[in-house]
C-alpha cells in the first residue's frame, strides 16, 4: 500500500527581472493629461478678466467635453487596475509597511471621485450636444461650475498616493531615492495652493505627470518593490 499525497495548488512561476506592472500607472498618466488638461472645457476664448456668467454655456467645445469622458473614464478603469496590481505585486513585499497600503486606497478613491468629475464633463456634453434643451441655460451653467474643477479635485487621492510613496522611498527604503525625491514636487505646490487660496484643483494639473514619470521609474528602475 503506497502512501498519497494531496495535490497542492501550482504556485506561480518565478519571473526573472522586473515587472511591468507599472506601465498600467503611465497609461492613467497620460490619460490624466489629455482628458483633464488636454480636453479641458474651459473656453480659450474668454477674456480672462471678464467673470463668467451665463452666456459661456455657448462658448464650451461640445466636442471637447464628450472626447474628456471618454478618454477620463478609460483612466478610471487604468487606475483601478493599477491599485489592484500594486495589491498583488507590492504589498506581498512590504508586510511591514502601512504607505503600501495606503497607495492602492489612495488610487481607489480617486478614481471613484474623478468618475464623478469626468462625468460631469460627459453630462455637459450629452445636454450641449444630442440631448440640447433638455435643460435651460441656466441649468446648463450649474453643471459648467461644477465642471470647473470637477475633473480636478478627484486627483488628490493620488497626491496622498505621492505622499506615501515619498515615506516608503525615504524612510523604509523599499522606493529608488530618486522617486520619494521626485515625488515631493508635485505636493508642495498643492499644499501651497489649499492652504494659501483655498485652490482645490491643483492635484488635476500634477498628477498625470506624477504617474508617468514615477511608474516609468518603477518599470524600468531598481526600486525593491518590483525587482
Amino acid at each position: 500500500m503506497t502512501a498519497t499525497t494531496a495535490p497542492h495548488p501550482q504556485a506561480e512561476p518565478a519571473t526573472v527581472g522586473r515587472g511591468r506592472w507599472p506601465l498600467l500607472g503611465v497609461a492613467a498618466g497620460i490619460g490624466s493629461i489629455v482628458a483633464t488638461l488636454a480636453l479641458d472645457i474651459h473656453p480659450s476664448g474668454w477674456d480672462i478678466d471678464t467673470p463668467y456668467s451665463q452666456a459661456v454655456v455657448e462658448q464650451v467645445s461640445t466636442g471637447k467635453a464628450h472626447a474628456s469622458v471618454i478618454v477620463g473614464y478609460l483612466t478610471v478603469g487604468l487606475l483601478l487596475f493599477l491599485a489592484a496590481a500594486w495589491r498583488r505585486h507590492v504589498e506581498p513585499r512590504a508586510l511591514a509597511s502601512t504607505a503600501a497600503r495606503v497607495v492602492p486606497l489612495a488610487l481607489t478613491a480617486a478614481a471613484g471621485a474623478l468618475s464623478l468629475g469626468y462625468g460631469w464633463r460627459g453630462a455637459f456634453g450629452l445636454y450641449t450636444g444630442n440631448e440640447a434643451g433638455a435643460f435651460d441655460t441656466e441649468g446648463l451653467y450649474v453643471l459648467f461650475v461644477l465642471n470647473d474643477f470637477g475633473a480636478y479635485i478627484g486627483y488628490l487621492g493620488v497626491t496622498v498616493a505621492a505622499a506615501a510613496v515619498i515615506w516608503m522611498s525615504l524612510k523604509e527604503r523599499l522606493v529608488s531615492r530618486w522617486i520619494g525625491v521626485f515625488s515631493i514636487l508635485p505636493i508642495l505646490p498643492v499644499v501651497i495652493t489649499v492652504a494659501a487660496f483655498g485652490l482645490p484643483g491643483f492635484p488635476g494639473i500634477v498628477s498625470g505627470l506624477w504617474l508617468i514619470v514615477v511608474f516609468a521609474g518603477l518599470a524600468f528602475g531598481r526600486s525593491p518593490i518590483n525587482r
